[in-house]
């Protein structure tokens, strides 16, 4: 009995260990920056809201849940290829929760709660917003800068990205990262603002994914 229970907890600590390597990387985050400015000469491309999009997925013990978050405009300045400033606003009502089916009870009722004063309050807070403040090239990746702003608080992240040109479309694509829910102030279920949660904590980390498809002006 005691070697099929030492089996048993070598297994789960062994799901447990593989579950956080495979965990996205955070973003750098740290106090909001200037703003970038770009040169006259810079190409301005239109954000595509039909085809733009946020993927996100939140975490808890029992499970997971992901879904979308649509971008409602946006504008990047690009020069010689590469960007030099821009912003997005994303539109927090349009929250949507990919993980079972949209008539299930169960659907609506996390949708009304991630829409809630309990997570981003849309009514008070109905956009966020991403403004560019630099591009680097760290470790052979373009990293995207800028400062996030999330219900009342703003937050400068880096993440990792990658552009391409088509004709007259500039796609963007990040790789996945996570941010730390706690810095923006969203507090429901998080360790860093409750003790004696026990099992009913949720992560502070929230994964995403942007992909942002813009027109030229």
């Amino acid at each position: 009995m005691k070697t099929s229970l030492l089996k048993i907890f070598a297994i789960v600590a062994l799901i447990s260990f593989a579950s956080c390597g495979d965990k996205a990387k955070e973003a750098e985050t740290k106090e909001a920056e200037a703003v970038a400015k770009s040169e006259d000469a810079a190409v301005t491309y239109n954000a595509n809201t039909e085809k733009s999009t946020i993927e996100w997925k939140g975490f808890k013990p029992t499970g997971s849940h992901f879904g979308t978050i649509g971008i409602k405009q946006g504008k990047v300045k690009v020069n010689n290829g590469a960007i030099e400033s821009g912003k997005f606003v994303i539109d927090m009502n349009s929250i949507v929760v990919k993980d079972m089916p949209a008539e299930a009870e169960g659907n609506t009722k996390l949708t009304t709660h991630l829409k809630s004063p309990d997570f981003f309050d849309v009514e008070t807070y109905p956009n966020a917003q991403f403004e560019v403040t630099g591009v680097t090239t760290t470790e052979g990746k373009t990293m995207l800068s800028g400062n996030l702003k999330m219900k009342d608080a703003t937050n400068n992240i880096s993440i990792p990205v990658s552009t391409k040109i088509e004709g007259d479309t500039m796609t963007l694509t990040s790789e996945t990262f996570t941010i730390d829910r706690s810095k923006w102030n969203v507090e429901y279920g998080s360790k860093s603002f409750f003790d004696n949660l026990g099992d009913k904590f949720i992560n502070d980390d929230i994964e995403l994914k942007v992909t942002l498809v813009a027109e030229k002006e």
